[in-house]
Formats: structure tokens, sequence, C-alpha cells
């Protein structure tokens, strides 16, 4: 039976791979000194994690233990990176040369750009831990750094030195894309969440180190804290504002001869806009030449200063206000300016868990759930599964990007194989396959599948599968509903679904 790995492997090696990373040399460590208030404000972390299983959507993966870093911040708490807090059962800090643990609460998480606040039961700690102070500015490549945290191969604060390598506006997690600075101090497991130090200063938050590779660490610099912590002011992180339209450079001669473009236009291209309605103020083939007053590259970067380029998303994120996004585009020959609309996610017909937990609901000896970005990522390391998806056109591989569209609103799949029963006898296994329809009826979603089933009077339930080959299964109905009891009971499962979609099957909630 297929088993996924769970989604902490997945957002480890979202976050850099940790565990591959080689481990810091002695060389690496300095005996420099500590300056005391830095030294107090950092922290140890320990979580106790229980991630979803993806394939077992009625249950946890078993719990695992972590640690990490974490740096005391203004407000009385503790900044931390999110995949060191997401689906923490319980947390703890320990500071440097304290023999004593806190308890904590995770009070906002940003999984996209590994972000998290935390709260401390004592809240007295602070008293003799203050804050360290955050630089409101860059650091310079080759400025000499120190990264302060926990790393793996010891209990007590370790201190590495390197320089900033590369500062750069690259993606993070889950589509979102953020500012991102590299250095060549060591980062290794347990690392993440301590801050980063120049001179005296913040200036920014260790979260990865690079797969295979030596003295290669990120961090995630002061501009993309702030903006995380002005967002989850509220106790909730909404997200990064986001342009989605579809971009391409405009370095290539014959595509400037084709668009009739005179030399000193520069820019990208507009490949595909975010939207095909006709009120929508980008069109294929616009040039994007300026966004707000920055001159945008055919390369598709803008200028920070005299020595650094960024891709021109960067300046979204300074520039957006009220939802929209100041751009100069050529079309047609003419120069012309508009306000693009932005948002803060981009909608997915397959997305993300959001740092929840899938929900499912069992019909007979079938497991149903919808298809999410952890459910692929466990795909995604079986060739022989992703074959024989990509074979049958399975809307796994040929939608994984797509929008929702025609009242459908996610992808309803099998999430996990078939429990031994006759009822399913003969027909092969369904696992990952996505449904198409019951009864002839076309699935909008999850609570519309279970509304379907709940409704149903026909004497047979037929479902049709999104595919194009494989099978159409035929059930006895009234024998689907008599059997479900006793398979939960086989198979030690609580409950029949997650408490929303019980609602929906017995009637106390719409569809």
């Amino acid at each position: 039976m297929l088993r996924f790995a769970t989604l902490l492997m997945l957002l480890a090696a979202s976050a850099g791979a940790f565990a591959q990373t080689p481990p810091a040399t002695a060389a690496a460590e300095v005996a420099a000194p500590i300056a005391p208030n830095i030294e107090n404000a950092v922290v140890k972390v320990f979580s106790t994690l229980r991630a979803p299983d993806p394939s077992k959507p009625w249950s946890k993966a078993a719990p695992q233990e972590v640690t990490g870093s974490g740096v005391v911040i203004e407000g009385r708490r503790i900044l931390t990176n999110a995949h060191v807090v997401g689906y923490a059962s319980q947390v703890q800090i320990q500071a440097s040369q304290s023999g004593d643990k806190i308890g904590a609460t995770v009070v906002a998480i940003g999984r996209g750009i590994d972000l998290a606040i935390l709260k401390l039961d004592d809240d007295s700690f602070f008293d003799s831990h203050p804050p360290v102070k955050r630089a409101s500015l860059l650091p310079d490549v080759r400025e000499a750094v120190f990264a302060y945290g926990y790393p793996t191969g010891g209990s007590s604060l370790s201190i590495t030195k390197g320089i900033v390598s590369r500062i750069e506006f690259v993606p993070y997690n889950f589509g979102n894309l953020g500012l991102r600075i590299q250095i060549d101090a060591a980062i290794n497991p347990g690392n993440s969440g301590g801050p980063v130090i120049a001179g005296d200063q913040m200036v920014g938050l260790a979260f990865a180190g690079a797969n295979g590779a030596q003295n290669i660490g990120y961090i995630i610099p002061n501009e993309e804290v702030e903006l995380f912590l002005r967002d989850a002011g509220d106790g909730h992180y909404d997200g990064k504002v986001g342009m989605f339209d579809d971009t391409q450079t405009l370095e290539n001669p014959a595509l400037r001869s084709y668009l009739k473009l005179d030399k000193a236009v520069e820019g990208v291209v507009v490949h595909r806009p975010y939207s095909s309605d006709p009120a929508y103020p980008l069109k294929e083939w616009d040039v994007i030449s300026k966004i707000g007053d920055d001159v945008i590259d055919n390369q598709g970067m803008v200028k920070l200063g005299a020595n650094l380029r960024v891709r021109f998303q960067y300046r979204v994120q300074q520039l957006a206000k009220d939802g929209k996004l100041p751009l100069t585009v050529v079309r047609g020959g003419r120069s012309l300016t508009i306000a693009l609309p932005v948002g803060r996610a981009r909608k997915l017909l397959i997305s993300d868990l959001d740092g929840g937990y899938p929900p499912y609901f069992i019909y007979g000896p079938i497991v149903f759930s919808r298809a999410s970005a952890e459910f692929l990522g466990g795909v995604s390391g079986n060739p022989n599964v992703l074959q024989a998806l990509a074979y049958n056109a399975s809307p796994l591989m040929t939608r994984r990007g797509d929008e929702p569209e025609g009242g459908r609103d996610e992808l309803v799949i099998v999430s996990a194989p078939f429990f031994p029963h006759k009822l399913v006898s003969g027909y092969s296994n369904r696992f990952g396959a996505v449904i198409y329809s019951i009864n002839q009826v076309p699935v909008k979603n999850l609570r519309h599948l279970v509304a379907l089933l709940r409704d149903l009077k026909d004497e047979l339930v037929v479902i049709h599968f999104d595919q194009r080959a494989g099978e159409t299964m035929v059930m006895p109905r009234r024998a689907m509903v008599e059997a479900t009891e006793a398979i939960l009971t086989d198979n030690g499962i609580r409950q029949q679904g997650s408490a929303e979609l019980m609602e929906v099957w017995s009637g106390k909630a719409r569809q």
C-alpha cells in the first residue's frame, strides 16, 4: 500500500532540505565576543509536530520532535520560521544558559514567507530578554554578518561568520515571491529562525541551506519581516500582494521586430494576462516598461542602487495601494499608464492545505478527499504513479496550475487505497483518481459530492472518473451505506468524515 512522506518532510524540502546540508565545520565557528543583548534575545525553539498524512486523511502523522531558533522582537514576542512551528501541538522555548523551558503559542504564521510569531506563557521572560534592533536598510554585498542560533551538534548558542554573497527576489513557498539574501556563513538544521547580525543590528532571519552545497545559506531580510509583522498585526496573516500575469523577457531581436519596437523601448512582454476580461488593463503583447517610476530592463529587472538589480515584481509589494499597481505599458507604439488590479492570492483548482488538515469522507470502502499540493507532493515521489496519471490525462497533471471554472471549485479524489471489501471486488485500485460525476451529475467540490451521495435515491451508485482510460464503478447504494460503520470499526477509524462534511451528510449544513 502506497504511503506518503509526512508533510513535515515536504515543508523541510520547500525550505531548503536541511537534512542534506553538510554540518558546520569547526573553522566556521568564531570566537568573536557575543553582545549580551543579542545573546539574551536568541532562543532555542522545541516543537512537537503532528503533520497531516494526505494518504490517510482521517489521521495525523506520528509526532515528530524538531528544534529551531528564534529571536525576541518588540511587543514581547518571539519571531521564528513557520516550518519550525507549523502543525505544532506543543511549542517551548529556552534561553541561552538557561535550564528552564517556557511554553509558547503560535499567534500568527505565514507559511508562504516562512515566518511565525510566538507568544510566551510566562510574559516576565521579556523583562530580562530585550529585543534585538532591526536594521532599516538592506546590508551591502560583501558585508560581514554573524548567524546566531542552535544548530545540531551541540546545545549551546552557536555563532558563525560570513559575508553577504547575493540579494535576489525569488520564489519562496506555495507560490509566494520575496526578497532573499544569500550568505556564506554556515546555516544548518536548528539554525532556522535565528537572527543574522551585522554590527549590532539584525539584518534578517536564517531559514534555509542549499541542497548539496557548502557555505550557502539563506536569510529572510528585514523588509520581508516588516511586511509580515504589519500584515499579522491583527493576529492573522493574509499574505503578500502579488501580480499574477505571465511575462517574458524582451531580449530576442526577432521578438522586438515582430512588435515593431523602437530601440529605446525596454521592458517585459505580457505573455498571458491574468484575466481575459475585456476590461482588464493588460493585454497580450503589451510591453511593461515601468513599474511606478522604476524602469524595467529587457531582462525584467529593476535597479536598487548602483550595484544591485532584482526582478521587477519586487516593487509590487512596495507600490501597490488599495489593490492597484501603477504600470507604464507600450501598446501599438503608444505609451500608456494603467492601474493594474493585484491581489493577495491566486485561486487554484488544486490549492495547498494552508496549514490545515485534509477534509475527508468515507463511503463504504472508498475514501474521498480534495486534491491538494501536499497530496501531489507525495505522488511526485513515485515515478510509476506519475506516469500512469500523465498517460490517462488525469486533471492532477493537466490542471495543476488552473483556476476554478465552470462551477468546479476543487478536484475530488480517491485519496487512499480501497479498504478490503466485497463491494469493490473486481475493480482496480482507484487511488489518486479524480471523480468526474456521481450518477451523471458533475461533482463541483467535496461538499457537493457528499450532498449528492446523501440525496441519492437510485438503487445503484455510478462513479465516473475524470481520465482517459480506466473503469466506471457501479455499486449498490444501500449496501454501501450499511457497510460503512463496520468498515470504520474494522480499520479503527473514529469518524466517517471531517466535521464540516458530516454536517453536510446529516443535512445540518448546505453543500
